[in-house]
């Protein structure tokens, strides 16, 4: 129906006949010349309609925004001082001969070019958002990198596998996705989390190296970077330790950076252990950019009178960190109360500051109503080492360890774009050395940090047999770009003597891991190859590159905050009958249950 999309209609084309096909972006009538601009994924160009072209011109005339169209007409220079330099179709028009309407619309919930339009009203309405030139070039460049990532492995041997989106439970992770079997009443398939064990059993099948670009569930609390479902490129290799794996994947990261966005990224990736992030930056994705850090201080304040340091300074698992700001003395109160309700978030009970006017007066030239309760010694003692200057102020956090570095983090990456001081460019960095497990205080009981398939350093199953488990490293590793981890991955553990004891170390005995895990134990058993691998959140990744704000802006069909579908209003009901085939039946509300007894 076409020869040219629209955005190809250029200088190369000019004094030839051209067919074009989109959607009337805008039409201006210029005192009997009409205009439209004609738009596609490609781009958009403008077409001029006269009346000396009659039908063409009559059929112009009822043309409203968004119809869709069929053009034929000859390229020509635009006017002298009417070219637009921000279009690549910018420098010519289309002088129409003939126009169809191929089909009308009604008019749009919203103009395509609005910037404030609410979230709910582009979900409701998303094959309209979707043609937005902003959310096009998104999905475009989301195309382009699954494209190179395909790319990349295809030539270094990987297989593409597809694996079961019907599988069992797992006991381990977020909540599943349960699906109800109606042959078999009463038993339920899982959607998957990932194909983790599945991809493990591929290594043990002999297929070396595997990937996938895959649909994983998780039935969790969302924010702006988690979906119900999500995309992930899932690889496993066989036969290669963690250095091989690593240098494998970031040369794959930067070979994509290159090709869709001809940046440069680092060659290698700068490594930090867990621990150092951890220390340095109170979380384990440290954003790089942003040129601040937290400062140990709890040995300063171990002896002070002020408990709220001295605690935790004296509990082994407390923390007390400062928070150097450089030019932060121009903070005013309310934004240092803002700041302090934020951390509040994070489980900070407060947030202690001092500021520091002139530090030459050593404690006369400081400023905070926690002076008084510090000695001479604690006070030069954290003005030298945060190094602090004339018009700087210095943040305290002080309580358990999670609660300071989880609230420190947080407020680092806040100050640091309130303040402008996140600087340019991209920051990858590999975070390696992670602890195996954490102890969950409410359960009483240790889980796996990442899954509890990752080998532990410990060579021999002997070596787990430790006092304090979280003293136990794992041969893991994530990839962070800009403080976002975009891929995570491990070593995964292929003799069935050390998975019973990690189980072991999880309190999963040897009658319930063969419940749960029965098959991924007997493939171990039968001969499984040294193995690891990582997977790479796509959703997260392309939203990094296309500087969106959210996943939910780089995915076609995307479920609000509280998964639900505004499009197809979907979870819905289903009728009786249906439930009945699968041997369900709906359990009334409590609501229905008291309006019941009242009556």
């Amino acid at each position: 129906m076409r020869s040219h999309y629209c955005g190809q209609v250029t200088e190369d084309l000019l004094d030839q006949e051209v067919e074009v096909c989109g959607w009337a972006h805008r039409r201006r009538d210029h005192g009997g010349v009409i205009f439209i601009d004609l738009r596609d994924r490609d781009g958009l160009v403008q077409v001029v309609f006269d009346p000396d072209v009659g039908e063409a011109f009559e059929v112009a005339d009822r043309v409203r925004n968004e119809f869709v169209l069929k053009v034929r007409g000859r390229v020509r220079h635009r006017p002298e001082g009417t070219v637009n330099p921000d279009l690549k179709t910018g420098k010519v028009e289309i002088f129409g001969q003939h126009l169809e309407i191929l089909n009308r619309a009604r008019t749009p919930p919203f103009q395509l070019d609005e910037t404030d339009v609410g979230e709910d009203v582009r979900l409701r309405y998303r094959y309209m958002d979707l043609r937005r030139p902003e959310m096009q070039h998104r999905l475009r460049t989301r195309a382009k990198v699954t494209t190179a990532m395909r790319r990349f492995l295809d030539d270094n041997g990987f297989l593409d596998i597809e694996t079961p989106m019907l599988t069992r439970a797992t006991p381990e992770g977020a909540r599943d996705y349960l699906v109800p079997s109606r042959i078999h009443p009463g038993e339920f398939y899982a959607l998957p989390q990932s194909p983790q064990l599945f991809k493990q059993l591929l290594m043990m099948s002999g297929m070396d190296r595997y990937y996938q670009i895959v649909r994983c569930f998780r039935d969790e609390d969302l924010r702006a970077d988690r979906q119900p479902e999500f995309t992930q490129l899932d690889v496993e290799t066989s036969f290669m330790d963690e250095e091989g794996i690593m240098g494998l994947m970031e040369a794959m990261i930067r070979q994509l950076f290159r090709e869709v966005l001809g940046e440069e990224l680092p060659d290698p990736f700068p490594r930090m252990t867990y621990a150092e992030a951890v220390h340095r930056f109170g979380i384990d994705r440290p954003d790089l950019r942003i040129p601040l850090e937290l400062i140990e201080v709890g040995d300063l304040v171990a002896d002070a009178e002020f408990k709220v340091f001295s605690g935790p300074a004296n509990d082994p698992k407390g923390r007390v960190a400062a928070l150097h700001v450089p030019g932060g003395g121009e903070l005013t109160r309310k934004q240092i109360d803002d700041y302090t309700r934020f951390v509040g978030r994070y489980g900070a009970k407060g947030l202690a500051y001092i500021k520091v006017n002139d530090p030459a007066q050593g404690r006369e030239g400081l400023q905070s109503p926690i002076l008084k309760f510090l000695s001479d010694e604690a006070v030069t003692g954290i003005m030298e080492r945060t190094r602090a200057q004339a018009g700087d102020l210095v943040f305290f956090g002080a309580d358990r360890a999670k609660v300071v570095n989880e609230s420190l983090a947080a407020l680092r990456v806040q100050i640091g774009h309130d303040l402008d001081m996140v600087e340019p460019g991209w920051r990858p960095l590999w975070v390696v050395d992670f602890p195996m497990m954490e102890f969950d205080e409410n359960d009483k009981r240790y889980y796996a940090l990442h899954h509890p398939f990752t080998a532990p350093q410990a060579g021999e199953p002997s070596e787990l047999r430790v006092d304090d488990p979280e003293q136990l490293l794992s041969r893991a590793y994530d990839m962070v770009l800009n403080g976002t981890e975009i891929g995570g991955g491990s070593i995964r553990i292929h003799r069935p003597e050390m998975q019973y004891a990690v189980f072991d170390l999880l309190g999963i005995g040897e009658e319930e891991a063969r419940e749960k895990f029965g098959f991924l134990l007997t493939a171990l058993e039968h001969g499984a190859p040294p193995h690891g691998g990582l997977a790479f959140g796509l959703d997260r990744l392309v939203m990094l590159m296309t500087g969106a704000h959210s996943i939910r802006d780089v995915m076609a069909f995307p479920k609000t905050q509280t998964a639900s579908c505004l499009l197809t209003e979907a979870p819905a009901p289903v009728g009786e009958a249906q439930l009945k085939e699968l041997g369900l039946r709906l359990r009334r509300s409590v609501a229905a249950e008291k309006s019941e007894k009242e009556a």
